[in-house]
């Protein structure tokens, strides 16, 4: 008798362990940290590109959550500023998209790219991996400006070995019918195409994640 009770209990803590481990098993947590086309500006929030990117990237079947940290209108100076904070501890990845708002108004590329930089080595000191997007100056900013933005991500890409996403509105920034009345922001179909170009390289940043947690 004594024998079948402490099989009994060997076998109940073995079940536990094993739920233990089911209950402890998370999902990875992702953050886009951005400005407007990233928050999903005047759209509803099922349609931002944070929204909808967990959804493409659950139709595949990965276990994912992504929070919206994106704030209209910031510029990278702002998204420095508040990196730490809109990026908790526990998280595995941050997608990091600024630099619009900086380049509508004229703020000295080496100035974004400071602030790019220094949240880069800030994520890279907690451990956080890195996603980057890209963006492009606006051709009324002229060629000297451009040539001195537009070099700026892949630089830091390359600097902190992270992937680059190199335009956030590649194929939508030519299509007025995926705009808003602004001509600037993306309706929720322009977001869906922002989604579809960016999959494969986000996909290649959740498996590297993954690979680094096992």
């Amino acid at each position: 008798m004594r024998f079948k009770a402490a099989l009994l209990q060997i076998a109940v803590i073995a079940l536990s362990l094993t739920t233990a481990g089911m209950v402890q098993a998370e999902p990875l947590h992702l953050v886009g940290l951005g400005d407007s086309l990233m928050a999903g500006y005047q759209l509803p929030a099922t349609d931002s590109y944070t929204a909808q990117l967990e959804k493409a990237l659950k139709d595949k079947g990965l276990d994912i959550v992504i929070e919206n940290a994106a704030v209209s209108g910031d510029t990278t100076s702002g998204g420095l500023a508040r990196a730490d904070w809109s990026v908790p501890d526990g998280t595995d990845g941050v997608i990091l998209e600024l630099g619009a708002n900086d380049a509508l108004r004229g703020i000295a590329p080496e100035d974004s790219e400071k602030n790019l930089d220094a949240m880069l080595a800030r994520f890279k000191e907690r451990g956080i991996a890195v996603m980057l997007i890209g963006m492009l100056a606006p051709p009324n900013m002229g060629e000297d400006y451009a040539a001195r933005f537009n070099p700026v991500y892949k630089r830091l890409a390359e600097k902190y070995d992270v992937l680059l996403y190199p335009f956030f509105l590649d194929g939508v920034v030519t299509e007025e019918r995926l705009k808003l009345s602004d001509g600037m922001h993306p309706t929720g179909e322009g977001v869906s195409v922002m989604v579809s170009r960016s999959l494969p390289i986000v996909e290649k940043f959740v498996a590297l994640i993954s690979e680094k947690k096992k």
